[in-house]
């Protein structure tokens, strides 16, 4: 696959991932993570409202389509949150804890892909996760 619908939303969650992870460094650490995260989804929500006025249907119609998915999110998405300004002031280098969260929620992921939505593994893919994993270990010696 290719082209800018396929290659474009990699390229903007990448860069909202480096932005992420350099912001939640630059937190101050007399900054309460609760107050931070307040205003910080305020600010979403509000750039929420916006993007759905341009983009949205109705709301009278689009708010049947809610259900417990949307309130289950917002509470991982804080334990997110909080999991990584806690984690950077606890001492985590910013080269260090994404890796290690992102391997291992992958290699996570990958057993309820097979074991929950019958996913299949390739060898090649085998032998991907193996690397992770001898990564992984090399990382934290």
């Amino acid at each position: 696959m290719s082209g800018l619908a396929f290659w474009g939303p990699f390229a903007l969650t990448v860069l909202s991932n480096v932005l992420y992870h350099n912001i939640a460094k630059w937190t101050p650490v007399s900054l309460s993570p609760m107050l931070g995260l307040g205003v910080t989804y305020f600010v979403s929500f509000v750039l929420c409202v916006i993007g759905y006025y341009f983009t949205g249907g109705g709301i009278r119609n689009d708010i049947q389509d809610l259900n417990w998915v949307s309130f289950a999110w917002g509470v991982v998405l804080v334990g997110i949150e909080v999991g990584y300004l806690l984690l950077y002031r606890a001492g985590w280098e910013i080269s260090l804890a994404p890796l290690m969260v992102n391997v291992s929620a992958a290699l996570i992921l990958i057993a309820l892909g097979v074991g929950l939505y019958n996913e299949s593994l390739t060898i090649k893919q085998g032998i991907g996760i193996i690397f992770c994993l001898i990564g992984f270990f090399l990382v934290r010696v």
